[in-house]
């Protein structure tokens, strides 16, 4: 038996991709669990705005995700929108916490899901570029694993941003 496993050939590039996203997922868990609370709670925002920022800000997302895609293609560029997008995600995380409406709120919201339409497909694309075609697999199967895909690994980061709120 081989001890040369495809999760052992798996390339750096693709761990550190991995470890990375789920250090953004992880912090994403922890702020967007908590923000309909202080958008009620401490802006006095209704139930509806909260969902109308959430509708907007998913929609962002998604949409971006069309187009980053393509001019991922087009440039080839990867790592580049890969990077781009993980930057604005990461700078909006402050924002939240200093924001004084909703409209701040809404706006980094929105960024932030732009941020992830950004990094999606260039990223995925990368993984594809750099996993030897003979792994390829592998690396698609070890990625969605560390990465806290839609959330539904999460529990640790939404349990650590429930924690912070109660103490």
């Amino acid at each position: 038996m081989s001890t040369n496993t495809p999760f052992k050939r798996i390339p750096a590039g693709i761990w550190a991709l991995g470890l990375v996203s789920m250090f953004m997922d992880i912090s994403s868990e922890i702020i967007h669990s908590l923000l309909p609370l202080f958008l009620v709670g401490t802006l006095g925002t209704t139930m509806f705005t909260v969902g109308l920022i959430e509708g907007l800000a998913e929609s962002t997302a998604l949409i971006v995700k069309v187009f980053s895609g393509a001019l991922s293609d087009y440039l080839g560029k990867r790592k580049a929108l890969a990077v781009l997008g993980y930057a604005l995600g990461a700078l909006t995380k402050p924002l939240f916490a200093v924001a004084p409406t909703a409209g701040v709120v809404l706006t980094a919201r929105m960024l932030d899901r732009a941020g992830k339409g950004v990094r999606g497909a260039p990223r995925d694309a990368l993984v594809a570029d750099i996993a030897p075609a003979e792994i390829r697999g592998a690396a698609f199967g070890y990625y969605p694993g560390i990465a806290c895909e839609n959330g539904c690994r999460c529990l640790p980061g939404r349990s650590a941003g429930y924690g912070l709120w109660l103490f």
